[in-house]
């Protein structure tokens, strides 16, 4: 089973099991690292998520994928909160954490770059809106946006 179609599926089974236990699904990865493939699955809720609530939702998730057996090959499932440096993934995850600071790197450049830092304002329109300093801001057309996180410096 091809890598898109393994992680559309389990986000299918996945996100009403995460909804009906309180959690958004955040994200799903499966991927190979050295010889070994990693079914990750991120999961969130108010307040953050607990190591019980990760291990409650891996047995839940576990159930299911041991019934179905859609990923033919040995993996390692992980489940574990999205970090302090969260992936905002869709347009309800800019509105979720409107105000708050933002990295977003970009499919391709916008005046001179792909990668910018700011505040995030949201989605307007076709375009992600972000105050980059006190007197700029910058729309980025949202489908131009390969990836997004919240910003978090150590």
């Amino acid at each position: 089973m091809a890598k898109i179609k393994t992680e559309d599926l389990v986000k299918e089974a996945a996100d009403p099991i995460a909804e009906s236990m309180g959690f958004e699904l955040v994200d799903v990865e499966y991927l190979k690292e050295g010889q070994n493939w990693f079914l990750r699955i991120y999961i969130d809720k108010d307040g953050g998520v607990t190591l019980e609530d990760c291990q409650t939702f891996s047995g839940k998730i576990n159930e299911w994928l041991d019934r179905t057996d859609p990923i033919q090959s040995s993996y390692f499932l992980e489940v574990s909160s999205p970090g302090l440096d969260r992936p905002l993934k869709k347009p309800s995850d800019f509105e979720r954490y409107l105000d708050k600071e933002i990295e977003v790197t970009l499919y391709t450049q916008l005046d001179g770059s792909k990668y910018y830092k700011g505040v995030n304002k949201g989605i307007v329109g076709e375009n992600l809106l972000l105050i980059i300093d006190k007197d700029k801001s910058i729309e980025i057309p949202y489908k131009n946006v390969g990836s997004a996180k919240l910003y978090f410096e150590f």
